[in-house]
């Protein structure tokens, strides 16, 4: 068991590290593993395609096989196909980039995106992490949940329009229950605003939709016409969603 968790973490500390390779020793420090014993488990996960190396040996990454893994949790998830077509529906009548993500720990990893038909780049894409109090995905999947499950501050500020305390993000959240869907003005990617809406066919909510545009094309009636857009594509995903016997409820 001891091994199977340190080859764990191993995988999620190179995925974690994205494009900047790392040493043997830095990856030994990190996990506090005997060199040794750290350069045979890379071995071993390089030879099955989890880790790869550079021509030198020095260097390593994380592996195909991860991507493979990553693709057939996708492909396996009967949510994730029933959603994906609605993006594309959401996608053609706002012409906005649309995503589906679904809350994990403290974060929100995302499952699907559906890119702007204009230029626009985000930080978000398949399989990326995001800290859930930043985004319109996280916070309207926190706004399902009691304040009292919010972790304590401060937390981390991706731009100057982040929530960095608990009472602040609380405050949030409360409006965003009123309201019913939420709003990320800035605090996540400087120059987005994002609207995210929880798909309730969990409870809570694991799962949420949302609209990211840029600030310069926001207009209040681009606004409106947003908001009525993904709240119909919420009622017909919440009305698709594979229930009763024969599906597969995962934890």
């Amino acid at each position: 068991m001891k091994s199977a968790a340190r080859t764990v973490e191993l995988l999620e500390l190179l995925a974690a590290r994205g494009d900047r390779p790392a040493r043997l020793q830095e990856l030994a420090d990190a996990l506090d593993v005997p060199r040794s014993s750290m350069y045979a488990l890379l071995q071993t996960l390089i030879s099955r395609g989890w880790v790869r190396t550079d021509v030198t040996g020095s260097l390593y990454g994380i592996g195909i096989h991860a991507l493979l893994t990553g693709t057939s949790y996708l492909d396996s998830d009967p949510r994730v196909r029933v959603v994906r077509p609605y993006l594309d529906e959401a996608s053609d009548a706002l012409g906005e980039t649309i995503h589906m993500g679904r809350l994990d720990g403290r974060d929100v990893a995302y499952l699907a995106t559906r890119e702007s038909h204009e230029y626009l780049r985000t930080i978000s894409r398949v399989g990326r992490r995001l800290p859930a109090h930043v985004g319109a995905l996280g916070k309207a999947l926190l706004a399902e949940r009691p304040d009292e499950e919010l972790p304590e501050g401060p937390y981390e500020a991706l731009t100057p329009h982040s929530h960095t305390g608990r009472e602040s993000l609380a405050a949030d959240l409360a409006r965003i229950r009123d309201r019913g869907w939420s709003v990320d003005r800035e605090e996540g990617v400087p120059g987005i605003v994002g609207f995210g809406f929880a798909l309730r066919y969990d409870t809570p909510a694991q799962d949420a939709i949302s609209c990211s545009v840029p600030v310069a094309r926001l207009t209040p009636e681009h606004e409106e016409r947003i908001v009525a857009v993904m709240r119909e594509v919420r009622a017909k995903i919440e009305a698709t969603v594979p229930t009763g016997a024969g599906s597969v409820h995962w934890r």
